[in-house]
């Protein structure tokens, strides 16, 4: 059997260096917002383009204490509008909900998957008071034409990054540094992939960083003295020390996917399989490689009996959710289309050429 993701290999090539970096942490002997924490906070902030990041528990408390500091400094107020994707992981929309606002949901372009100007603009009202783009699969989104708008309408862009670590677009710029702030998921399968659950906010604005990591941390910045109402959010120092080994491989690691991906999209060839938007660009890290058929169930059998192992992202599009019902979103068919078809084929830097090759083969013949 191919894995869709073998976790424990994955990370078995780091053994030694992930082995030396905890008996630092044990040895140091402090276990919070220590000296690991803040060395990858400089270092991925220097790897993003920003001039701050902050670490948290979660991708999820990442987006969501975005959106609380800048409730804070009052650059959005509870019951304000944010729009979001339609077809995004529900994580997006429940930071929304957290924080005391309502999602507006978007449909997306469906070659891409991700919203653009056009979903935006027709989704805006004098109600909507931030955007959250995410570069859903590790495709980054067209932020330019989106920020500009946003300016005009003196609205925030927001970006959900937690599949895109290392996308750059073609002027340079990476995810985390195309808005006014970015949250990072470092999820164990992700690109830069902690071994827990992890995230991280970067952004060049100071006020934001701090009311992050002061809301983050109980709402504290002297101990046992409280200014807001927080959470308990901060990065472990031990997935810090971690975190900050494998982003040495970020680079690389995005390279062999995006090869992968260049051999997909030149030798697959089936009329009933619809391959994902692929330039060749680095503006794509393929967190995941999504493709497309009309008899998911049927297709996912038949990889199954050729022992290839498959996941879908996602199979239930948001508004269909039983969390969100009572929000009676209006219908989304564009989402609805890309959950009912989509399945994500194995993709990561582990794989063999040979593994590649025979993926490619069993889905020519299906």
């Amino acid at each position: 059997m191919i894995p869709f993701l073998d976790l424990k290999k994955l990370n078995q090539r780091f053994d030694k260096e992930l082995q030396s970096s905890l008996r630092e942490v044990l040895e140091n002997g402090q276990y919070i917002n220590s000296s690991a924490v803040d060395a990858f906070e400089k270092e991925f902030a220097a790897y993003c383009g920003t001039h701050y990041c902050v670490g948290t528990a979660s991708g999820l408390d990442a987006l969501t204490l975005i959106l609380q500091g800048y409730i804070h400094l009052g650059r959005l107020k509870k019951g304000d509008q944010v729009l979001v994707p339609s077809n995004t992981f529900i994580a997006t929309i429940f930071s929304v909900i957290k924080a005391g606002l309502i999602p507006v949901l978007v449909s997306p372009d469906e070659r891409s998957f991700n919203i653009d100007l056009k979903g935006i603009e027709n989704s805006y009202s004098a109600k909507v008071r931030a955007v959250i783009v995410v570069h859903l699969y590790g495709q980054l989104s067209d932020t330019c034409p989106i920020l500009d708008f946003c300016r005009s309408k003196d609205m925030l862009l927001i970006e959900d990054a937690a599949q895109a670590h290392g996308a750059r677009n073609s002027s340079g710029s990476k995810a985390g540094s195309l808005g006014d702030a970015a949250a990072f998921s470092f999820y164990p399968s992700k690109n830069l992939g902690a071994l827990g659950d992890s995230g991280a906010v970067t952004t060049n604005d100071a006020q934001l960083a701090e009311q992050v990591r002061l809301l983050g941390n109980y709402g504290s910045r002297k101990k046992y003295h409280y200014e807001a109402i927080g959470a308990n959010s901060r990065l472990d120092e031990v997935q810090a020390s971690w975190l900050r080994i494998k982003l040495k491989y970020l680079d690389s690691d995005n390279q062999r996917r995006r090869d992968i991906a260049y051999r997909y999209a030149s030798s697959i060839n089936n009329p009933k399989i619809r391959l994902p938007e692929f330039k060749g660009l680095e503006d794509h890290v393929f967190y995941v490689y999504v493709v497309r058929v009309d008899h998911r169930d049927e297709f996912i059998n038949y990889l199954n009996s050729n022992q290839i192992e498959s996941h879908i992202h996602y199979p239930l599009a948001p508004h269909l959710q039983q969390a969100l019902l009572r929000f009676n979103f209006d219908p989304c068919p564009v989402s609805d289309r890309i959950h009912q078809t989509v399945v994500s084929i194995p993709l990561n830097p582990i794989l063999t050429d040979e593994e590649v090759q025979h993926i490619i083969e069993i889905l020519n013949a299906y």
